[in-house]
This record gives structure tokens, sequence and C-alpha cells, in this order.
């Protein structure tokens, strides 16, 4: 049995039931609620499911955003879940707390965490603009699992020397300066395999990132170290534009690392540890917050204090330095 409504003001409601009194009975509730002047469009709600608004998000949303590989490949993996055949109307926050039980079998909390984050943008996407009435979002009714504990890996002894040397029998040529590159500036692998020589000062020793993860632009001092590798890297003289890394991407980078990282023997050792070590490695050199911040583009103290884990040993020895002459005295300028 169809049940349809037609009335001046309203767009028409349509509804199909295997009972004649049921039709009648969600006919005269639409109607109820268009006396009353509560109704609201459920059209969209009712047809299209979660894999519905996926397809449409990985459409007109993701391509607009920054980090749209990571986001795609997540939301694709999303929609080959029963999960995404659910109709929106049904789905509710039990169904996100099953998937999010049933993934904690499989992956990580971090993992579970950016995909929940994810999905729960596809519907609030759909509730503000796709027409998608829902009372709220049942992703942000779902308690989240414990977050991981923040990584403190740095390169222990003999680690460094041993990477180093398992990178000379890497297939990818590019793996040894981008490491440095890594090591001595505290840009990211996404920031490192995007540069451009026309956004490099080679006599300034400044390599400008015009967007970075957090939205903003930062010039980002080089080492001399760092400055000699860009400068072995540059074909020629003449060179003024094009990538750094030509034909390079951050996947080809992520598994080279990770094959030179089994080569070495190194455990649980990520690329973006290499950030860790370059920021531990800045205030090791006596450097403030404040420049170390300008350095890594880190926008709050908090998030530098999550990426900065200094050697115990080197502050002991600090502890025992000799104050300085003018501490003995009172002495100010």
């Amino acid at each position: 049995w169809r049940a349809k409504i037609r009335r001046k003001g309203y767009p028409e409601q349509t509804q199909s039931f295997d009972l004649k009194s049921k039709a009648e009975a969600w006919a005269r509730s639409i109607e109820n609620e268009m006396d009353k002047g509560t109704f609201i469009d459920r059209t969209e709600t009712e047809r299209n499911t979660l894999g519905d608004l996926i397809d449409r998000y990985l459409k007109e949303v993701t391509p607009l955003k920054r980090g749209k590989g990571p986001e795609a490949s997540r939301l694709q993996a999303l929609r080959q879940r029963p999960l995404a055949a659910l109709k929106m109307s049904a789905l509710s926050s039990k169904h996100i707390a099953q998937y999010r039980d049933e993934r904690l079998k499989e992956v990580s909390a971090g993992t579970i965490n950016k995909e929940l984050n994810h999905l729960a943008h596809v519907i609030e996407t759909g509730r503000r603009e796709w027409s998608i009435q829902l009372p709220e979002n049942p992703v942000r009714m779902v308690r989240r699992p414990a977050a991981p504990k923040a990584r403190d890996r740095r390169f222990r002894e003999g680690e460094e020397a041993q990477l180093r040397q398992a990178c000379d029998d890497a297939r990818n040529p590019f793996l040894v300066p981008v490491i440095e590159l890594a090591i001595e500036s505290g840009m990211r692998q996404g920031e490192i395999v995007g540069l451009l020589w026309q956004h490099i000062d080679l006599a300034g020793r400044v390599a400008h990132l015009p967007l970075t993860k957090n939205g903003e632009a930062r010039s980002v001092p080089l080492s001399r170290k760092a400055g000699t590798v860009l400068a072995a890297l540059r074909p020629s003289e003449d060179t003024k534009s094009g990538p750094v890394f030509p034909g390079l991407t951050t996947e080809a980078i992520k598994r080279a690392f990770m094959r030179a990282c089994d080569r070495a023997g190194l455990v649980d050792f990520h690329f973006h540890d290499l950030r860790h070590e370059a920021t531990s490695r800045l205030f090791e050199k006596g450097l403030n917050p404040m420049e170390v911040a300008s350095i890594t583009g880190h926008k709050t103290l908090q998030m530098l204090k999550r990426y900065t884990h200094l050697n115990a040993g080197d502050l002991a020895a600090k502890l025992d330095d000799p104050p300085s002459k003018d501490t003995e005295t009172g002495a100010s300028e």
C-alpha cells in the first residue's frame, strides 16, 4: 500500500507499507504534524543510505581538502562495511557502537577515532547541507576509545647509524636526502616531498612552505647540512622552479622508509618520529619554545610539548653546571 500526501506549501510525501492500516496511520501522523507546524521533510533521510552520503561526500567535499588522500581511503573502506547499507532514517548510535567494537578487534584506538571523525563529518554535512533530518548526529553520541599515549620514540644508541647504513641499499634515490632534511629541519613528510625550487633560497638558507597541515604558511630556516643536501639535489645553477623531488609521493617514501627500518632492525620506528627527533634536538641546541614553534609550525605550546622528549642525561648534566658570575653576585643588566 502506498500513501501520498499533497498539501500546499509542503513537499509531496510518499511512503509504502505492507498493510493498509499502517499506511493510513502514517498519513494521519504526517498530516497532524503539518497541522501543528512541526512537520519535518524526511524524504532525503528515507531515500538515502549512509553509503549514498559517503559517495556524495567523496565527490563533493573530499577533493577540496588538503588531506584528501587519507580521508578518501578511510571513507572508501567504510563504504564497503555493512553499516553503509543502512538507511539514514534507521541509523542509530547503536549501529555506530557496534561498528566501533568490531573495528577495535582489528585496529588501534587511534585508527578507529580517525574513522569516527570522518564518519561524523559526513553525517553532519548531510544534516546541514543535504536535508538529512536526524535529531542528532549518532556518531557524537557514541563513547570513543581511549586515545593512545602520545609517542615519545627517538633514536636509541646506534640506531641512527644503523638506519643510515640500511638506506645505502635503498632502491629509492630520494630516501637518504628526505631523511636528512627531516632530521635537520623538523618538516613533515608531506612538506618535504612537496618542496619546490621557487620556494627555496639556498643563499639565505630558507625554505618557504606556502601551505602546511595547520593551514598557515611558514618559512623554515635551514641548517648548513640541510642547505648542502638541497644544493646536491639541484639539477643546475639555472634551476629556478619545479619540484625538488620530481615524481616522488609520500606513499613511496613511507614504503621505502619502512623497508629501511626493517633492514636496520629498528623496531616501532615511524617516519614521523624523525620530527620528534628534530624538534627535541632544536631544544637541546638551546632554542626557546617560541623559536622552535616558528621552525616546526606547531600552533600551541601544548602540541609542541607532545613532540619534545629531551634526553634526561643531558638535562641532569645541566643541573650540575656551575652558576654564572652574574647569577652569583645578583648582577643584572
